[in-house]
């Protein structure tokens, strides 16, 4: 009786062993190809970062911010470049606060019930700014240069335009 007992007990130990390494070789293979997933996730998502790093760096090619030689140029001037390009932006859409009909700036008049007004602006360097413009249903770009005169205002003269045939 008690051999038959040990046996019971060395049998269930047995299928205990085996059942405990089959549970954990499972959770190890589970884990291991969860591991393979995220790898293989975390090298997708590094070869994002550095497709719009790059596109990032190609866009800010054109811009104030990218271009050293522009932002000296103020600097060698006096100017304090993190106050000076926004009193530049800010020169453009307060020129949306207009009387009547013609904008300051935009050549165009609006043809619908809303006024034409500057939404997005992009100083280029120390001369150029690109902006787009819109009445809501119509829309373009202009191409203005600016200075800084002798008083420390800011003007602006509009060298190109252009509106976006509409669609119909």
């Amino acid at each position: 009786m008690k051999k038959r007992i040990f046996m019971y007990l060395f049998l269930f130990s047995v299928l205990l062993i085996v059942f405990q390494y089959v549970n954990s070789k499972n959770i190890i293979d589970k884990y291991e190809k969860d591991i393979q997933t995220y790898k293989t996730n975390i090298l997708g998502q590094e070869e994002n970062i550095n497709l719009l790093e790059d596109q990032n760096y190609e866009l800010n090619h054109f811009s104030i911010n990218g271009n050293e030689e522009a932002l000296t140029f103020f600097e060698d001037k006096g100017y304090k470049t993190e106050e000076l390009i926004p009193a530049i932006i800010d020169g453009l859409y307060s020129m949306n606060n207009y009387k009547g009909e013609d904008h300051p700036i935009v050549p165009y008049v609006s043809m619908t019930e809303s006024k034409m007004v500057i939404n997005k602006v992009r100083i280029l360097n120390h001369k150029w700014i690109i902006a787009d413009f819109t009445d809501t249903e119509n829309w373009g770009e202009i191409f203005v240069n600016y200075e800084i005169d002798e008083n420390n205002e800011l003007k602006y003269k509009l060298v190109d335009y252009f509106l976006y045939p509409m669609n119909n």
